[in-house]
Formats: structure tokens, C-alpha cells, sequence
């Protein structure tokens, strides 16, 4: 179970309530025990409308969202820009790899279906944190040198593997908007361990620099997840 915050059965916006922290079960989590700063992650008014915006400063974290399983959706959709790029980044070695906005969603992959020495990792880190870590997370990008279209695992883990949809050709502070069947995906770069898509058990907002010692600035909006 995800620390902090029980699962919901849909997707609560983040532009619900009214303060600057995002609605629960929405809530930042971390690496176990981390000592590094924590990204920032605040609900302000750009533009005349709530957004979430998304600073990383020589940080990590992320902003998830437990759901309850089942059949929680299947298109994923969202508007995003990015203030400032990370220019350090390179997603393909782990010196580089911070990005300054990505959309993830976290599936409920069986251990059984994980290879062996990744499922041993997994079952070792899951002792070591109070979030469920799933054992399959499909994580959209914006990167400053990737063409748009690369997938790649994570440098860290393959547990976590990437799509980037936003790159270096896109403007600065200009919002784009994005559309994905995350169950399509899914299989598209899990397919090597899966023939079914397992349950979405969470989807997650995430930025940073801790890698790179750098910054970056985004905002994420209108986030949906639906059948």
C-alpha cells in the first residue's frame, strides 16, 4: 500500500481544492531514506487557470496518485510545458538522467513475470519503503536531447521505461497537449514480459535534477485518465 494516502478509484484532479498543496490521495514520495532535497511540486494560477507546478533544484521526487486496480482507464491525457529545460540531461547513462517533466503510470506487473534478478531487486526494495514500488511503470518524457518517439529503459532500473514525447524542437513556456492509450504502451514496452496488460495501480507526475546538480521548471494541467 502507498504510505500517506489511501488508493481512490478514479483519478482526482489536480487543479480540485483550493490551496497550493494538490488534493489528496495525490502526495510527494521519494527514494527510501532519502537525505537529497525533494522536488517541488505546488498548485498555482497560470494563466487564469490551477496548474501543478513542477521544480526540480538539485532534487528528486515525485507526485503520486495510488489508484485502487482494476479497470481504472485506459487513455491518459494532459497539457504541459517546460519553463526551464534541463540542458545537463542524458537519459541514457545514470550521471544523466534527470528530466524536467514526466507523466507515469505504475502497473501491477506479477513478480512471477519479472525476470530473476529484477524481481529479487524489486522484493529488496519493496523492504525498504513505505510506497508500493510496482514491478512495471510506463513514464512519458520531456527531454532537451532525445528525438521524440526513443524508448529506452531507465538507466537505473528497468522496472521503469521510458517514451519520449516532447524534446529539444518545442518552444519554452508554450503549452502542448498529449493523448495516450497507456494500455498500448504498455505492451509496447513490456512486451517482452507481458501479454496482458496488469491493473494501473497509480499514476505519477515527476521531476529532477539530483544527477545533472542542476534545475528545471514545468507545469502539468488537465490530467485524465478515463476509459
Amino acid at each position: 500500500m502507498f504510505a500517506g494516502a489511501a488508493p481512490a478509484a478514479s483519478l482526482v484532479p489536480l487543479e480540485s481544492g483550493s490551496g497550493p498543496v494538490p488534493p489528496a490521495p495525490w502526495h510527494v514520495a521519494g527514494l527510501p531514506l532519502q537525505k537529497k532535497p525533494f522536488t517541488r511540486f505546488s498548485i498555482e494560477q497560470v494563466d487564469g487557470r490551477r496548474v501543478l507546478r513542477v521544480e526540480a533544484d538539485r532534487s528528486y521526487g515525485n507526485l503520486v496518485h495510488p489508484l485502487q486496480g482494476g479497470d481504472a482507464g485506459r487513455l491518459l491525457s494532459w497539457r504541459w510545458r517546460v519553463d526551464v529545460p534541463n540542458e545537463h540531461a542524458n537519459l541514457r547513462i545514470r550521471a544523466g538522467d534527470d528530466s524536467a517533466a514526466e507523466v507515469c503510470v505504475m502497473f501491477d506487473l506479477p513478480l512471477q513475470a519479472v525476470p530473476f534478478v529484477d524481481r529479487q531487486m524489486v522484493r529488496l526494495a519493496r523492504t525498504q519503503s513505505a510506497e508500493l514500488l510496482p514491478a512495471a511503470t510506463v513514464c512519458y518524457v520531456w527531454d532537451t536531447h532525445l528525438p521524440i518517439g526513443t524508448t529506452l529503459d531507465n538507466a537505473f532500473t528497468r522496472r521503469i521505461r521510458l517514451i519520449v514525447l516532447r524534446g529539444a524542437d518545442m518552444a519554452p513556456m508554450t503549452w502542448r497537449i498529449e493523448r495516450r492509450d497507456v494500455r498500448a504502451d504498455f505492451l509496447r514496452l513490456f512486451g517482452d514480459e507481458a501479454t496482458e496488460v496488469p491493473d494501473i495501480i497509480g499514476v505519477g507526475i515527476g521531476a529532477d535534477a539530483d544527477n545533472t546538480q542542476s534545475r528545471s521548471l514545468a507545469y502539468i494541467a488537465d490530467l485524465v485518465l478515463e476509459p
